[in-house]
């Protein structure tokens, strides 16, 4: 628990599914509730996190009809436009562009971030053996579940984008084989290390950032309004994992990791260059070509990407570079 909201929705969720009642709203409602900026307010991050997981593996003595629970959905829209205006006011919606200009206006835009924070060098040049560590921590939150996200666009996508974002998740999932499984390679980089690879295990540790880098890509995939902000954080994914990962393999075998532990950032850094171009001509281009006025909405998705990957990253740096530890402590009450 972080707060007011996440100690009512905790004390909540044991119980057998119910109406929250009005009461229980102002409680989300009220701005005084909200910490600060929604990016980084603990309490509002968790909480969203907690009921987006519901629609992916739930929780254990959590029943799971909650997951549609209409109580609970209307507490999760409020949360959501908590963060939707937190999103608004880090990211400029980009000005528009025609169609035939998406894959250039993306390669804009992933060129424009390659002045930010350089997370990916740190990792390559200083970090040592327990920075690596906490930052697959905070990572784990999402690769554990690496391609769920972005593959909820599949059934609400036809033609050429659908082909495109088919391929780009059949390598995601191994191309049918659980051992080549994004998820399974992270595990066996999380164990190589050292670090718990369960399920979830590092929740109470990852800050609000943490969150909110996993809780836009679930915003966007579980909102059919936002698919074309779903395949442009998907773009901007691809068209940046190749050099990253290539520095977060180099640094792995700098700290003594062996070819198992560097997998997971080896095979994407081979790939990552194709799936980019794929990501953004076939899948990007060829939704912008069939829906217009929806061009937009993918550049937005890709910013989206883009900002809170390197406010993530500057939050990482910001305690190293102050001799701190990037996580939280467990159980630590908000900021």
């Amino acid at each position: 628990m972080r707060g007011p909201i996440t100690s009512l929705l905790f004390e909540r969720l044991v119980r057998p599914p119910h109406r929250f009642g009005l009461l229980s709203l102002p409680l989300l409602s009220f701005p005084a509730r909200f910490a600060g900026p929604a990016l980084v307010d603990e309490d509002v991050q968790l909480a969203l996190f907690v009921c987006y997981e519901l629609h992916y593996r739930g929780f254990d003595g959590v029943d799971d009809r909650w997951e549609w629970n209409p109580s609970l959905l209307e507490v999760r829209e409020i949360l959501e436009a908590r963060f939707e205006e937190g999103l608004a006011r880090a990211v400029q919606y980009p000005p528009g562009s025609r169609p035939e200009q998406t894959r250039q206006a993306l390669a804009e835009l992933v060129a424009a971030a390659v002045d930010g924070p350089d997370l990916a060098g740190f990792l390559r040049r200083q970090a040592d053996l327990e920075q690596f560590r906490e930052f697959v921590a905070h990572r784990s939150i999402h690769h554990l579940k690496e391609a769920d996200p972005h593959t909820l666009a599949i059934p609400r996508l036809s033609g050429r984008p659908k082909a495109a974002l088919v391929e780009i998740q059949a390598d995601a999932y191994g191309g049918g084989r659980a051992e080549r499984m994004r998820s399974e390679l992270f595990r066996a980089t999380m164990r190589g290390l050292g670090v718990d690879d369960s399920y979830g295990v590092h929740l109470d540790r990852v800050p609000a950032i943490t969150l909110a880098v996993s809780n836009a890509m679930s915003l966007f995939g579980l909102h059919r309004r936002h698919l074309g902000a779903l395949l442009g954080h998907l773009a901007a994914v691809e068209m940046t994992s190749s050099a990253s990962n290539h520095l977060y393999s180099l640094g792995l075998r700098r700290l003594g990791g062996d070819e198992t532990t560097r997998r997971f950032y080896d095979e994407p850094a081979r790939a990552g260059a194709v799936h980019g171009q794929i990501a953004a001509v076939d899948m990007c281009g060829g939704f912008a070509a069939r829906y217009p006025s929806r061009a937009g909405d993918v550049l937005y998705g890709a910013v989206c990407a883009l900002t809170l990957d390197r406010l993530f990253a500057e939050h990482v740096l910001g305690h190293w570079r102050r001799g701190t530890s990037s996580l939280r402590e467990a159980g630590a009450a908000t900021r």
